[in-house]
């Protein structure tokens, strides 16, 4: 039988695991990130801080929520009871990181019941803390956010994200090249669950993805959308693997339409 679940004691959790996470990273950064290793082709690269920050995210939530599931970017996977599953990605921005960019995060989420309902996204460069429950609001370091309020698309800055597989690249820098007229700007930052942030904030108009997994959007969405954004997935499907879209409430009917007429309907792409 589960036992009820405090979702205060998970954002608490949440929190103190991106902070202890980041730390990590942060302070091995000159050493961890010389050893690398490749994933799904030569640019997808993984670090060994990496592999450090999942392991101690994995160990410190099998110690403190041993009955929780669990799924990591770098291979976690671990089935639970308790009805929660933490969605873990330890550098979201591995080649920021590995280049000595000042642009990547540990993602921290919570399911229960297999809804997202706890998110907390850390950068530990700026030291950043952006944090939401669902119903409950997005902050960053104990501000409210609120998403951008521009109804024009050809006022916005969106961003958007490029997969690692090059003929997946050229796809998308297509679509990039036929959206950029459209809008004010685009921005290539090179993670997604910042860039979520950044609309959570403000700081961005919108963002668009394809190729995305779990570990990349779960609590960076809910941060978006508790900050008031649309966070969905292209013709009525939910945000995931096929499609990713979010941006404010006035200026997302115009940019998911712009969006649909670019991106042909299919199957999701493969692992990027």
């Amino acid at each position: 039988m589960q036992v009820p679940v405090d979702v205060e004691d998970l954002l608490d959790i949440a929190r103190r695991l991106a902070l202890g996470a980041g730390e990590l990273i942060r302070t091995g950064r000159v050493q961890g990130a010389e050893q690398i290793a490749v994933k799904s082709t030569p640019t997808d690269v993984v670090t060994a801080m990496d592999r450090a920050s999942e392991t101690f995210l994995v160990a410190e939530l099998g110690r403190q929520r041993p009955d929780d599931g669990v799924l990591g970017e770098e291979g976690a996977s671990r089935d639970g009871t308790s009805g929660v599953r933490w969605v873990v990605d330890p550098i979201d921005g591995t080649v920021n990181y590995l280049y000595g960019l000042p642009w990547y995060a540990v993602s921290v989420a919570a399911e229960l019941n297999e809804i997202v309902t706890v998110g907390v996204v850390h950068n530990p460069e700026n030291g950043e803390l952006f944090c939401a429950v669902r119903g409950g609001g997005a902050w960053l370091n104990g501000r409210r956010l609120h998403c951008s309020d521009e109804a024009a698309l050809g006022q916005a800055l969106i961003s958007t994200g490029f997969g690692y597989d090059a003929d997946r690249r050229r796809e998308q820098a297509g679509v990039a090249s036929a959206l950029l007229p459209q809008v004010r700007d685009l921005r290539r930052m090179g993670s997604a669950a910042l860039d979520l942030c950044q609309v959570a904030a403000g700081r961005l108009d919108g963002h668009y993805e394809q190729g995305l997994w779990p570990w990349d959007y779960a609590a960076g969405g809910l941060i978006a959308a508790e900050a008031g954004a649309r966070v969905e997935g292209l013709r009525g499907a939910p945000a995931g693997r096929d499609s990713l879209v979010a941006a404010g409430p006035r200026i997302f009917p115009e940019l998911l339409s712009v969006l649909e007429g670019l991106i042909p309907a299919g199957p999701p792409p493969q692992r990027q």
